[in-house]
């Protein structure tokens, strides 16, 4: 068994804001592969389903802690006595800000990086799990990182952060057994947005130099008529020599 857990804070007036991407993230992944609808259970709201892929089928459970960021860790421990689980059996998506928006990391273990929702996992279950970070950029002054995260995603950001969390969804069947392979999925699917593409070859410049060279050349070899008003005035008058 899998337990996804996406971290968040609950209510609708939360519900976009880049330090609830870990709820967006568990969400479409549930609604990708069919989860039965939500309900509330371990002070969380819960949806079970099963993860089917290349990698095989794991039965897996969606945990969204309802006890606001701070506290998460005891929803997922309450998971993890029911279930008698492992640290190893929990995913927990969640923003970073040290990555820029729209990139995925996965890793397993490591400090909590001043994220409030890890920390108090750490204390609960201790930190030996796996974590999907999920980029949110930093906003580049200290004094704006708390209204940065408790933000809602602007309309700029729609595009990426759509495409981003349909990818998420498509490869969650390789966390099952297979974390590389989830990630390089994932990028794969992001590439064409961020234009990992051969980019057309721009066109070749004109030799100018070369150009008026040749244009000097062609009008020695053709030399306009010279205009000598008083050689026209003598050839009125007498005519032209035949």
């Amino acid at each position: 068994m899998i337990i996804l857990v996406g971290l968040g804070n609950p209510g609708e007036k939360y519900a976009r804001h880049r330090h609830n991407v870990g709820f967006m993230a568990v969400d479409a992944i549930g609604d990708r592969h069919g989860f039965e609808p939500a309900r509330t259970k371990f002070r969380a709201e819960i949806r079970e389903g099963f993860l089917s892929g290349d990698a095989g089928r794991e039965k897996a459970l969606i945990v969204k802690p309802q006890t606001y960021m701070n506290d998460s860790g005891q929803a997922v421990r309450q998971v993890a006595d029911f279930y008698k689980l492992d640290p190893e059996d929990f995913v927990v998506f969640y923003d970073e800000l040290d990555l820029a928006s729209g990139k995925v990391r996965i890793k397993t273990g490591g400090g909590a990086a001043g994220h409030n929702g890890i920390r108090s996992i750490d204390a609960h279950l201790g930190n030996n799990f796996r974590r999907v970070r999920i980029g949110i950029d930093h906003p580049g002054d200290k004094s704006k990182v708390t209204s940065h995260v408790l933000g809602n995603f602007a309309k700029a950001d729609q595009e990426w952060l759509e495409a981003m969390l349909d990818a998420i969804a498509a490869a969650a069947p390789f966390l099952i057994n297979d974390d590389q392979r989830f990630a390089s999925d994932v990028g794969q699917r992001l590439a064409p947005l961020r234009g990992d593409k051969e980019r057309p070859k721009p066109a070749a410049k004109k030799d100018t130099k070369a150009s008026q060279s040749n244009q000097a050349a062609q009008t020695e070899k053709n030399p306009a008529p010279s205009s000598n008003p008083f050689s026209e005035t003598l050839q009125n008058l007498f005519g032209r020599k035949k």
